[in-house]
């Protein structure tokens, strides 16, 4: 248990009244009490309560001072686990209200066209939609207990390999009988359907008397057997193993007491016409193994960072792959399956950095495409933040590919957006673009910091990629329309800031108005959007990094309510509801806390970004499978145990993963004109990474400069490093940290096995940026 403050043990200690299962192995239930969901205990919700009151984020605070600092397990520890799982106005997204993963067999970079839902209790599958058709497991002395219905019995569930598409559950029923049950997808050579595979142990060896019976039931009516199969109208919905009973649409297997047995069914995502599949333990192997070999073979065609966390590498892993299923869609399975162009754009950007150019390329298509459905250009719907999250994300994908190529295809699209900024530019009293809608959710017109700065950082990124493409009068046209923007937003900055006491800094998003500084950022709803956009602002480069704005603006954050354990806060209405009865309410978004990882990189807090990693991790996804929401709860919703997240999963919060972890190996440093000019290795990393024994590599991450790849291994009294110096374009600065355990320090470095003459700082070494391979020794003490 971490005793890093009173009120952190206090609150560890009274969690629950009573404990659930939760990873722990599953008790023998020889004489089972009825089932009642876990619930906190009341000195628990008042202890959390008084920590969501501090303005401070008193967890992360005292982690950060921690001796080792943040780490998975101690963060880990103050919450309870992400599990549930809900849609709009509160309602559960799931029958079971528990969240799905999503499993697909994606054809190429336009990501999947058939979505199996699996909900991970082990409950249900569900075809394509939260509500669509699906298929319920049940078992128990009359198959009549809903597997997983009871979350004291339910083990909470895993992936195969712990990164795989491949799901996990183990259960006991109310007569103490155990049961493990595995499922995947697949797209089977019987079918033309995305298949969803499922087997299913029950082990009733200790059942004294007695039968168990396990019960698959399709939601779909007046479905006929021939022995194999569920069928209606020559088309097939439900295949299974020799044995069962079908009775009224049911396909039910029986186990006597003292016997244990093996089931297997595939239920097709869209019912077809098939050729039989014959179910039975060497077929159901050949199609797990498919799923492993194909998801392999994706995964080995973009850059990874292989780190000695296996937890931290299995998230790296399966985000990558949820986000590949999902490409432009912010989501799967529900209301909130679009595209949302700044979230989208993101995850567009992220992909790239990881390699996976194709599917990067076809999330930017998608967005730069919308001019032709009209979503851009005279409609209503045409908003300056999409044009520029299209152009900030248009750059990004040229530096990270250097596809010049792209420049000449997207040129048309992007001159006619300067065309329009330039016009709106020139009619402006404020040197500012027009008001428009807040956001989605807020219907208000502003001048908005985040919508204007992501314009701004759009021009000016393009400024530079034209020029290297060869256009240099839209490359001076972009410069100069950017520095015009850039002049009116920091006077409209200047007017609307105000100074703190202490050196907090607050600037609003509406620019321009009596926007006054909030005591707490979640006490209103105003406050929560402020916090949410903000990082737009932030990320764009707007506010010099490490200058006097970037550090009284981290002081406002820092001493407003601004963050839990390092997580933007919220009022997490769609959780919560406006007239929600918890003590307090209070939830994170993970979805914004990408670009505020990026701003953090760009003022090198490095032990801060530890933090949003750990967290992202352990409070805003769920522990075994990675899904996560749009926000996630902080405070119990209803005095329930398990936290619940909103209309899960979503790619930008998978992203928001995927960049801070690569914010800890790789930041690129720009100059004041945001142009990329050197590299920072291993800046932020976390420094229980090097401990004797332990080894860091990075896989072809992209960069502005090419494709980069380096290793450090760490032993007793030295850590080796090996890296290969990306040679596309000039690299004028490349810088390497060796964040060492505490107590640790370099005493002598050794470059290509000569002494380093350059300048060490603490544990910052400066290296030769010429292109090619570098060997270095730092000798530790």
């Amino acid at each position: 248990m971490l005793l890093v403050a009173g009120t952190v043990a206090a609150c560890l200690a009274l969690l629950v009244a009573s404990e659930p299962t939760g990873g722990a192995p599953l008790a023998r239930a020889s004489h089972p009490a009825p089932c009642s969901e876990p619930r906190t205990s009341a000195s628990y919700v008042r202890r959390l309560d008084r920590v969501l009151g501090q303005r401070r984020d008193t967890w992360g605070g005292a982690l950060l001072r921690s001796a080792g600092g943040p780490t998975y397990e101690r963060v880990s520890r103050l919450l309870p686990p992400l599990l549930m799982a809900r849609a709009q106005n509160g309602r559960p997204l799931t029958e079971s209200g528990v969240h799905y993963t999503h499993f697909s067999e994606p054809s190429g970079a336009r990501g999947a066209t058939s979505v199996a839902l699996h909900v991970a209790d082990g409950s249900q599958i569900l075809s394509r939609r939260a509500h669509g058709r699906r298929l319920t497991v049940s078992v128990g002395r009359y198959g009549r207990e809903r597997y997983g219905s009871c979350l004291r019995r339910l083990r909470l569930p895993q992936l195969a390999e712990g990164y795989l598409p491949i799901l996990e559950t183990h259960y006991i029923d109310a007569d103490g009988v155990r049961y493990t049950q595995e499922s995947f997808a697949v797209h089977p050579r019987e079918t033309a359907s995305l298949v969803s595979f499922v087997k299913l142990t029950a082990d009733a060896t200790s059942l004294p008397a007695g039968i168990v019976r396990l019960r698959f039931t399709p939601s779909v009516k007046s479905l006929t057997s021939d022995g194999v199969s569920l069928s209606r109208h020559g088309r097939s919905y439900l295949f299974f193993s020799a044995g069962p009973r079908t009775t009224r649409g049911s396909v039910t297997y029986v186990v006597p007491a003292g016997a244990d047995r093996t089931v297997y069914v595939a239920w097709l995502n869209t019912p077809s016409a098939s050729r039989p599949i014959v179910l039975d333990d060497a077929r159901y192997e050949r199609a797990r193994r498919r799923v492993q070999r194909y998801w392999d073979e994706r995964l080995s065609t973009g850059g990874l960072v292989i780190v000695p966390e296996k937890r931290v590498l299995d998230a790296e892993r399966n985000l990558l792959i949820q986000n590949l299923a999902m490409t432009w869609r912010y989501s799967l399975g529900n209301r909130y399956e679009q595209l949302s162009t700044p979230e989208a754009v993101d995850v567009a950007r992220v992909l790239a950095e990881y390699g996976q150019y194709a599917v990067s390329h076809t999330v930017l298509g998608n967005a730069l495409r919308k001019r032709a459905t009209g979503a851009v250009g005279p409609s209503r719907r045409r908003t300056n933040w999409r044009i520029g999250a299209r152009l900030v994300g248009l750059a990004s994908y040229v530096r990270m590919t250097g596809d010049l190529d792209e420049v000449a295809r997207a040129t048309p699209t992007a001159r006619w957006y300067l065309r329009l900024l330039r016009r709106e530019l020139r009619s402006s009293k404020h040197g500012l673009l027009p008001r428009e809608r807040f956001s989605s959710d807020v219907a208000a017109r502003v001048y908005g910091l985040h919508t204007q700065a992501v314009v701004w950082q759009g021009l000016r990124d393009m400024s530079d990629v034209w020029r290297r493409a060869g256009y240099p009068q839209l490359a001076t046209e972009s410069a100069r329309l950017a520095n015009e923007l850039g002049r009116g937003l920091h006077r409209a900055v200047r007017r609307s800031s105000r100074r703190l006491p202490g050196g907090a800094l607050f600037v609003p998003v509406r620019l321009l108005e009596r926007e006054a500084p909030y005591r707490a950022v979640t006490d209103s709803r105003d406050g929560s959007y402020w916090n949410l956009v903000m990082p737009y602002a932030l990320a764009s480069g707007l506010f010099e990094p490490g200058g006097a704005q970037a550090r009284g603006i981290l002081r406002y954050l820092n001493t407003h309510g601004a963050h839990i354990l390092g997580l933007l806060r919220t009022g997490a209405y769609g959780l919560y509801g406006r007239n929600a009865r918890e003590p307090r309410q209070s939830g994170a978004n993970p979805v914004y806390g990408l670009n505020f990882s990026r701003f953090l990189a760009d003022n090198d807090r490095a032990d801060d970004l530890v933090l949003s990693l750990y967290a992202q991790l352990a409070v805003a996804h769920t522990p075994g499978t990675f899904v996560s929401g749009e926000s996630v709860s902080i405070a119990p919703l209803e005095g329930r145990l398990y936290r619940a997240t909103y209309l899960p999963p979503n790619g930008a919060s998978n992203a928001a993963f995927l960049e801070t972890l690569r914010s800890l190996v790789v930041h690129e440093r720009a100059d004041r004109h945001g142009v990329p000019r050197g590299l920072e290795l291993a800046f932020a990393t976390p420094r229980g990474w090097l401990r004797p024994g332990r080894r860091i590599e990075v896989n072809n991450l992209a960069t502005s400069f090419g494709p980069l790849s380096y290793t450090l291994s760490a032993d007793v009294s030295s850590v080796h490093a090996s890296i290969d110096v990306p040679f596309r374009e000039p690299l004028r600065g490349l810088w390497l940290r060796f964040r060492l355990p505490e107590g640790k320090r370099v005493v002598r470095v050794l470059v290509n096995g000569a002494p380093y003459r350059g300048h060490l700082t603490g544990d910052t070494v400066r290296l030769p940026a010429a292109p090619g391979e570098l060997e270095l020794t730092a000798e530790t003490r």
